[in-house]
């Protein structure tokens, strides 16, 4: 199915997984190596609010820049899961596609999405099992929210949308607790 033109000045999330559910990520230098990119690829486009790093599938949710670039918005995606499919088919000695074509974006058009996305995002891992409490996996946004430590998330806006409180930030997480309704409203 054809996915919907990237326009400028909105608030999309972005989502995809590996081909027949394969693996995007196998060790931490994946993680990290697909953030570089990502920063090198899509800093300069779109301001980061969320993003979750799973095994097999990823979750962004970003607002594009207004003003025209030189290609496509949708193109620097592109760059960036084909840099980073060539230097996992290298490293794993494998070949072909590695991520769905094309990737998923919905546009987001209303605060309650904005906000239950950034929950859904962050309850990710927490959903799949791979921890059973949001702030103890390291491949997601939400560490970096309530941190001070340098990111590419755009914390001061996030926090806005929270009435500029960290603490009702994370609340908000606490209290969320029906994934699964949530989850039918994001995925369309």
């Amino acid at each position: 199915m054809k996915q919907p033109n990237l326009e400028y000045d909105k608030y999309y999330h972005i989502y995809n997984k590996g081909r027949r559910g394969e693996n995007l990520f196998h060790e931490n230098i994946n993680y990290e190596y697909f953030l570089e990119l990502y920063q090198k690829h899509i800093s300069n486009i779109c301001k980061t609010y969320a993003w979750a790093l799973l095994g097999n599938h990823f979750h962004l949710l970003v607002k594009t820049i207004g003003i025209e670039t030189k290609k496509p918005l949708h193109q620097y995606f592109s760059n960036l899961f084909n840099a980073y499919t060539k230097a996992i088919n290298k490293k794993y000695n494998r070949y072909g596609p590695l991520f769905n074509s094309p990737f998923k974006r919905i546009e987001i058009t209303s605060e309650t999405y904005f906000k239950n996305l950034i929950y859904y995002i962050h309850y990710n891992p927490v959903h799949h099992n791979f921890v059973d409490n949001i702030d103890k996996y390291p491949w997601t946004s939400y560490n970096s929210i309530i941190s001070n430590n340098s990111t590419i998330i755009e914390r001061n806006e996030v926090l806005n949308w929270f009435n500029n409180d960290i603490n009702e930030f994370i609340e908000f997480h606490k209290i969320k607790s029906d994934f699964n309704k949530i989850k039918n409203i994001i995925i369309e």
